[in-house]
């Protein structure tokens, strides 16, 4: 359903590139969760699906079609949820709804069949006659939401969509996204809280610098680590390193933590039999598949950080 091949782009005056020869591919349904430090390209790769930057260098295809040709045939294929409130606040949830339906040329039966269905899907029908600015932070992100189903898009592009909501709320915005998902729309999903995309993703592309470190089905990311040994020992971890690296590869990890990728033919036991043949004093022991985090921050080399 979408085809980013080699997308490459410079702010005017900028030193560096903030996208390097991106590609991604998403087929129709799938939730791809795109996961990268503030300054790593995220928002610019946005920006070019919903038509805010040009394409300097590379291609961008929704359903085999040129990005701009889809958006003249089809100007509402493409929506975007941004992190920042996209309503009236003076006006209530009704009235945003019939503006945003109005904007979107729908009238008569059709307004009033989308208007529903969108009022249901963020389950904002008691809030009708709200005023946007009386709503609680997860129902305005309900409204963000059903603002952007309004259309009924192909691709739906949803940055941070729970920031500064209640758990409950959370919870609720995840499962909408889910059902869209199973639905047959297609949503990028960006945020810094990646238990939320270990709840809902499909695929994962982590993008640090404005290149693509990793994509791939987020099952298949969980499964890489199923050789996985963390360790933490109290000893210099430099000659601990060395004694390990005839198990596997071994790296730095995060909190003092050794982890050590096994060979096929290594086992746990024979590592923790020679740690302690070496009198080395194992502190913690951890075999398994990775979690998202942990992968996350080993291809940054860094936690998430501030623009």
């Amino acid at each position: 359903m979408l085809n980013i091949q080699d997308v490459s782009f410079r702010y005017p005056g900028a030193a560096q590139t903030t996208l390097n020869a991106v590609s991604l591919g998403l087929e129709r349904g799938r939730v791809l969760g795109l996961l990268g430090p503030n300054g790593a390209g995220k928002t610019t790769l946005i920006s070019h699906l919903v038509g805010l930057l040009p394409i300097q260098h590379g291609e961008i295809h929704i359903n085999t079609l040129p990005l701009a040709q889809s958006r003249r045939e089809c100007p509402m294929r493409i929506a975007l949820a941004p992190q920042e409130y996209a309503f009236y606040p003076m006006l209530t949830v009704a009235e945003n709804l019939s503006f945003f339906a109005s904007a979107c040329q729908f009238h008569g039966s059709r307004k009033v069949v989308r208007i529903t269905a969108c009022m249901a899907l963020g389950q904002l029908e008691r809030f009708a006659s709200t005023r946007a600015n009386q709503l609680s932070g997860g129902l305005k992100r309900r409204l963000n939401l059903a603002i952007a189903m309004l259309a009924e898009p192909e691709l739906l592009l949803l940055d941070e969509p729970t920031v500064g909501v209640d758990p409950q709320s959370r919870a609720f915005l995840l499962d909408a996204v889910k059902a869209l998902a199973q639905a047959g729309t297609t949503v990028i999903y960006t945020t810094h809280y990646i238990e939320e995309i270990e709840a809902i993703a499909d695929d994962v592309a982590i993008l640090d610098h404005g290149t693509i470190l990793r994509h791939a089905p987020l099952a298949s990311l969980l499964a890489e680590g199923g050789a996985l040994l963390t360790l933490r020992v109290a000893a210099p971890l430099d000659a601990v390193k060395t004694m390990l690296q005839s198990f596997g590869s071994v790296q730095q990890g995060g909190d003092g933590e050794i982890e050590l990728q096994l060979n096929p033919e290594a086992s746990p036991a024979a590592v923790l039999q020679a740690i302690a043949a070496h009198g080395i004093e194992l502190q913690m022991a951890r075999y398994g598949s990775h979690d998202l985090e942990r992968l996350f921050m080993h291809l940054t080399h860094r936690q998430l950080r501030d623009d």
